[in-house]
């Protein structure tokens, strides 16, 4: 019975930092959030001065001020006196006496409160840096705790750090964090061999590794990266000079194809074995695609846009398929070469994209 007891101890140890996580998250998502929003919005309503004292009359108005001056002392003293935020014996009282109130000792004493965590957070966020700039240059994780990193990017996948316990992985067995983690789960996922080696699996690599080339340096594409705000492209103005045309406005209704697709019978596409792929990246190879879009009648686009080290995001992948074959383009290799032999067939009207 002993045994039972101390287990059912260790489970609730356990699962304590998992409930505080989600009652953080709850409060931060739900009640935290909407009453931050009403008591910006309603804040400016509030009187103030002559006012405030002349309201202050009636009970209507003092009862419930009152009430809410009560609950922020409490809390403003729960916080002064917390030993997890600023350790045993090192409470910081909040000055809720009214001469102290009056001397202005209390708005102080919430300067130095938010001055205190707000430095605490910006040597975190320094600390952060530095360990991130020297494994950036390394190409690889430093310190004596490797998984003390919080989220890392793993092959692909975001993990979580639980403190003292394990991180997650994509297939395995579910492991729960030991007491002392802050995570919104109680448990996570590790390898089974992972568990007899000791290890966690898979290294972790940095989110950018250094020794990939940047495309403009690999492929000397000229970019213009200048943080200039919006400009509008000038349109050519009509012949009076009154307005700007419109640049789709040269296209008249004639320049559409005119086919009955109530008639058309829907055509099912081959199998993935009988369909042929080509990898575009000669330029040779970008006009024999050419030539085959100029032959038929309609064919799909789609475009793979990402902004890894990227300022504003570029496109690095073009799909382009018939009905009988498809094609990836490399735009970053064949970028300059995209535009002189595509533009035709995208600007023709009769072709379906």
């Amino acid at each position: 019975m002993m045994h039972d007891y101390d287990d059912q101890i260790t489970m609730e140890a356990q699962s304590q930092p998992s409930e505080n996580s989600q009652i953080l998250q709850t409060l931060a998502l739900g009640p935290l959030s909407s009453s931050l929003s009403s008591l910006s919005s309603s804040s400016p309503t509030l009187p103030s001065n002559q006012d405030f004292h002349f309201f202050n009359n009636f009970s209507d108005f003092k009862l419930p001020i009152d009430q809410i001056a009560k609950t922020s002392d409490s809390l403003l003293e729960s916080i002064g006196a917390s030993a997890k935020t600023w350790g045993a014996n090192k409470a910081i009282n909040f000055p809720s006496n009214l001469d102290s109130i009056a001397d202005d000792e209390a708005y102080d004493w919430l300067v130095d409160i938010n001055d205190e965590l707000l430095e605490r957070f910006d040597v975190s966020i320094d600390e952060f840096h530095k360990i991130r700039k020297k494994e950036e240059e390394t190409g690889r994780f430093i310190g004596s705790d490797p998984d003390n990193n919080g989220f890392q990017l793993v092959y692909g996948k975001k993990k979580k750090k639980i403190n003292g316990g394990l991180v997650s992985d994509s297939v395995g067995v579910s492991v729960s964090g030991k007491e002392g983690g802050f995570s919104g789960f109680s448990g996570v996922k590790v390898k089974k061999e992972a568990l007899a080696t000791g290890t966690t699996g898979k290294a972790k690599v940095p989110f950018h590794i250094p020794t990939i080339r940047k495309p403009q340096e690999e492929y000397n594409i000229l970019v213009n990266n200048s943080n200039q705000p919006f400009e509008h492209v000038w349109l050519q103005s009509s012949e009076d000079g009154q307005r700007f045309v419109h640049p789709l406005e040269n296209l008249s209704v004639m320049d559409f194809v005119e086919k009955d697709i109530a008639d058309i019978q829907p055509i099912k596409p081959p199998s993935m074995e009988s369909t042929s792929f080509k990898l575009v990246e000669e330029v040779k190879d970008l006009k024999d695609l050419a030539a085959k879009l100029r032959g038929v009648e309609e064919f799909a686009v789609d475009l793979e846009h990402n902004q890894y080290r990227s300022f504003q995001g570029l496109t690095c992948l073009m799909q382009i398929s018939t009905r009988t074959e498809d094609f990836i383009v490399d735009t970053l290799k064949l970028r300059i070469h995209v535009g002189p032999y595509l533009r035709e067939v995208f600007k023709d009207p009769t072709k379906k994209k």
